[in-house]
């Protein structure tokens, strides 16, 4: 029959001292070893100047340059070879213009059926009264398709390295955000207000009239990044992120590129197979006309917009 110990005398047991110290509730040699803490190492000037005599002896052997031959015979070749090098670059060059066709040449490379299509059947293969954004988002659909990938591509390298955690955005909200500028400054506010809605409006009708006159995805894309700079610069993220957050930004920058893929594989496969294409030009001088032209407007416009708000963020206090 065991016997029931008071709490007091246990835990004089070893018992209780060695589960104890199993569990990690106690250290045993803490209390029980004298530690003092380590001093820290001083090096003595005599030491110092030493060190550093012999190593500016060591540096003025390694590159003396009337003692070291090596040195001396490295030098003269690195010379020799960079003045043969340029010459060899120059001679290159110059050769191939040699061989550039004479200004006015008729049989020179550029002048050859593709270009006398572009401007003969442009019109009529993508509805666009604008030849150049015609081609670029039409025969050229694929090309444009990379550089919008490279957009993409870019923003994400940016928001790899420069992404801040948000919780310590808002714990720094002041010197991440407007710590190097005035809070309210009242005339940029007013002018804000002022130029914004015109910028937006502006660059809206550049996406929208893209295939009817200059303009097209890039510059209209630019001019509303820029509406959207301005506004943030005036007036802070924190009235920016209740129409354009984080989560807005994802669901159009990835939305656009997809539909761009989608509409530009969709428009070759049925062209290379010869079969009809459900996207119909329009009537040309339509806003809805051009075919395929004006929807690669708008997610080109959406994607340009997006990088260059995401770089003006990302760099300024570290997220969108």
């Amino acid at each position: 029959m065991s016997k029931i110990r008071k709490q007091s005398e246990y835990e004089k047991t070893f018992a209780y001292r060695f589960f104890r110290w199993l569990g990690g509730e106690k250290d045993i040699f803490v209390g029980n070893m004298e530690m003092q803490p380590q001093k820290e190492y001083v090096e003595e000037e005599a030491t110092i100047e030493e060190r550093m005599k012999d190593r500016q002896q060591a540096m003025a052997e390694v590159y003396d340059g009337s003692h070291n031959m090596e040195l001396r015979f490295f030098k003269i070749l690195y010379k020799i070879f960079s003045v043969v090098f340029c010459i060899a670059i120059m001679a290159v060059l110059i050769l191939t213009v040699s061989y550039l066709p004479e200004v006015g040449d008729p049989n020179r490379p550029t002048s050859n059926i593709v270009t006398e299509t572009y401007i003969s059947d442009g019109l009529g293969d993508t509805g666009a009264v604008n030849i150049v954004t015609g081609m670029i988002l039409s025969y050229r659909a694929f090309d444009t398709f990379g550089e919008t990938n490279v957009l993409f591509i870019a923003t994400c390298c940016v928001m790899i390295m420069l992404m801040v955690d948000e919780d310590k955005i808002k714990k720094n909200k002041d010197s991440n955000d407007r710590g190097f500028e005035p809070k309210n400054d009242v005339i940029l506010q007013v002018i804000a207000k002022f130029l914004v809605p015109i910028v937006f409006l502006f660059g809206i009708y550049i996406i929208l009239n893209g295939h009817l006159s200059p303009g097209g995805g890039f510059s209209g894309g630019a001019m509303i990044g820029a509406g959207m700079i301005l506004y943030v610069a005036a007036f802070g993220f924190d009235k920016t992120e209740k129409f354009f957050n984080e989560h807005v930004y994802k669901v159009i920058k990835v939305t656009a590129l997809l539909c761009y893929g989608c509409i530009v594989t969709y428009y070759f496969l049925t062209g290379a197979n010869g079969l009809e294409c459900l996207i119909l030009l329009g009537e040309p001088g339509k806003i809805l006309s051009g075919g395929i032209t004006l929807p690669i407007n708008i997610f080109v416009g959406s994607e340009v917009a997006c990088t260059m708000y995401a770089f003006y963020a990302l760099f300024r206090r570290g997220g969108l």
